[in-house]
This record gives C-alpha cells, structure tokens and sequence, in this order.
C-alpha cells in the first residue's frame, strides 16, 4: 500500500505540474482581460467602440488581441528567467547562502550518508541566519536540487533530529513535491507581477490628472451605465482569475508532509528523532520576510490564513498524532486522538 500511494502521489505532481504550465496562458489571458476592461470603465476611453454596453467589452478584447504576444512573451521570458535562476530569487528573498562542508561538516555528513544511502545525488546546501528552526528543499531537476536549514535549527537539533529533517526535506525532493512547488511560486509570482503592474499603471491614468476637455465629459456622461457594468464585470473577472491563482496554493496536498515524514522515518529508522524534531520545531519557525510563496515550501509553515481549511500544512499536532500510530513513535506530550488513516491518506 505505501508503495502504491507514494508512486500515486508522485504521479500526481507530475501531472499537476504539466496541467499548471498548460492553464498558465488560459489564465494569464483572462486576468488581462479583466484588466483591459477595469480600464476601459473607469477611464471611459472607449468611445470609438460606442457608448452601448457593449463598448467596453469589445475595446478590451481588441485591446486583448494587440497585447497578448507581448504578455505570453514576457511570461515565457520570465519562465526561462525563473527556470535558471529560481534559486537566486529564493536566496535574496530569505537571505540564505551557500553552506560549505569546512563551515559545517556535521550538516554535510549527515546529508551526503543520507544520500548514499538512497544512491541519489546530494543537493546543495545553504543557511539562513535566523534564530527560527525551519527548512525547506527547492529546485527543479537534479543539478538544481538544494536544501535550506536555519541557523536557528542547526544550533537546537542534536544529530539524530537534524538527520530526520533533512531526510524529510530529501523525501520532497524524491517525491517531486519541490518541482511542484517551484512551478506554483513562479506562477502565482508572475501573477502577481502583471497585476501590480497594470493596476499601478491604471492608478496613474485614473488619478494622474491626464483629464479631458468638453468631448470626454460628454463620452463619460454617454457611456456612464457601461462603464458601471464594465467595472463590476472587470471586477468579477480579476478576482476569478486571481482566486484560480490562488487556490493552485491550497490544490497542493497537505498530503505531502505526511509523506515527508514517513519517508523521513524509511530513511533514519527513527520516528522518535522525527516527533522530537518537530516538537522543537513548532512555534518556532517563523522566518522574518520570507515571502508567503516561500514559506509553503517550510517543513513547518503556522500561518494557515481563515482556519485549517486553507492551510497550506497539517498541524504539527496532526503529523505527530500520525507518527505516533502509523511509525511507532513516542511523544508523551501529544493529546492522541487516533488517526483513522495512514498518511497516504491523511488530509
């Protein structure tokens, strides 16, 4: 069974990564849409397409039709970007560097036994200098995989804790979870690029005094009705458009973690290190001006938005409980409530 359901989930990444790169242009297309018409209803400039309606509606999609090579261009353009420079992207934004066998052999140690073990090729590995205890592995195929540790972490965990959180944070990369993830980060981000884009852009014709003269007035006094419609439609299209974008977070399974942890426990043989590792780990792990995209890549992400149901993690709780039932761990401190699936098939 732990075979089947690895190999399902692993199948699913894959698959979700080819659907997320295939609806990129579907959905891209639609937030400009929705953009192009915002504009046209709160600037009124669509005279020439008739003050019915309609107008506003078919200057956005003329308007569509012109820019849309430009837009799937600079989006290919910043996937090629992201594809050889993702890793310096993440870097800058959580400060983290390079970490060298001379600077910390014991990390190196346990990671390259780890990865002999497995026979699979060790991953980089860099630090962030925060007193938080977290990590994280990124990447998108083998000479790009790397594993990120606070320093915070290094300090707190003996041997065998550190051991179990790096094999969790090597499982991802076995599982194909970073690849995934790297693809959603590069997706919401050039999402939320293109809208802050055009909305700052929108802000300064709306309010940067650009008015007109006695023909524009009359156009906005015509077109008044249209462009209202305009405006709500344009509205509803963005916040479809970038709900979609959104929700490609939470359609990532919190499954993954549980997996996490049990490849984690095939690996060291420990489940004791792995509760120990976490126990020390929640309510620590916050790392200062990680961005959010960032952080769901954590081995412990707390900020779990409007209740459990948008968390991009199970609790700390909830992955304990897990271990507890499923690989024979100990943790005197867990208020146990069984489980009623393994974690193949946990929420």
């Amino acid at each position: 069974m732990a075979a089947f359901g690895l190999g399902t989930h692993i199948s699913s990444n894959n698959f979700k990564s080819v659907l997320l790169l295939a609806g990129f242009p579907v959905l891209l297309l639609l937030l400009m849409y929705g953009l192009f018409l915002l504009y046209a209803g709160v600037t009124g400039d669509f005279g020439e397409y008739g003050y019915g309606v309609e107008g506003p509606f078919i200057w956005a999609a003329n308007s569509l039709v012109t820019a849309w090579p430009f837009a799937i261009g600079g989006a290919l353009v910043w996937f090629v970007i992201a594809y050889f420079s993702h890793q310096a992207l993440i870097d800058m934004s959580t400060g983290a560097r390079v970490l060298t066998r001379q600077q910390d052999p014991r990390v190196w140690n346990l990671l390259e036994n780890l990865c002999i073990s497995r026979g699979v090729a060790m991953p980089s590995l860099r630090v962030i200098e925060t007193p938080a205890l977290n990590a994280f592995a990124s990447g998108l195929h083998e000479k790009q995989y790397s594993i990120t540790v606070t320093s915070g972490l290094l300090q707190s965990l003996d041997n065998a804790e550190l051991e179990a959180v790096l094999a969790h944070e090597l499982t991802h990369i076995r599982n194909r979870d970073v690849r995934l993830l790297v693809i959603a980060v590069i997706f919401v981000g050039i999402f939320s690029f293109i809208g802050e884009l055009m909305f700052r852009g929108l802000t300064n014709v709306r309010f940067g005094g650009s008015g007109g003269g006695g023909s524009n007035r009359s156009s906005s006094r015509d077109s008044g009705g249209a462009a209202l419609i305009a405006i709500v439609a344009a509205l509803a299209i963005i916040a479809v458009a970038y709900a979609l974008a959104i929700v490609i977070r939470f359609a990532l399974s919190r499954r993954r973690e549980y997996l996490a942890d049990a490849g984690a426990v095939e690996l060291t043989k420990n489940a004791d290190a792995m509760i120990s590792a976490l126990r020390k780990i929640s309510g620590n792990a916050e790392v200062a001006n990680a961005p959010a995209e960032v952080r769901e890549m954590f081995i412990e992400n707390a900020h779990v938005g409007i209740g459990e149901i948008f968390a991009t993690h199970p609790s700390i709780e909830k992955r304990i409980a897990a271990l507890v039932t499923f690989a024979g761990g100990r943790d005197d401190l867990i208020a146990h409530t069984p489980v009623k699936s393994g974690p193949w098939g946990a929420a």
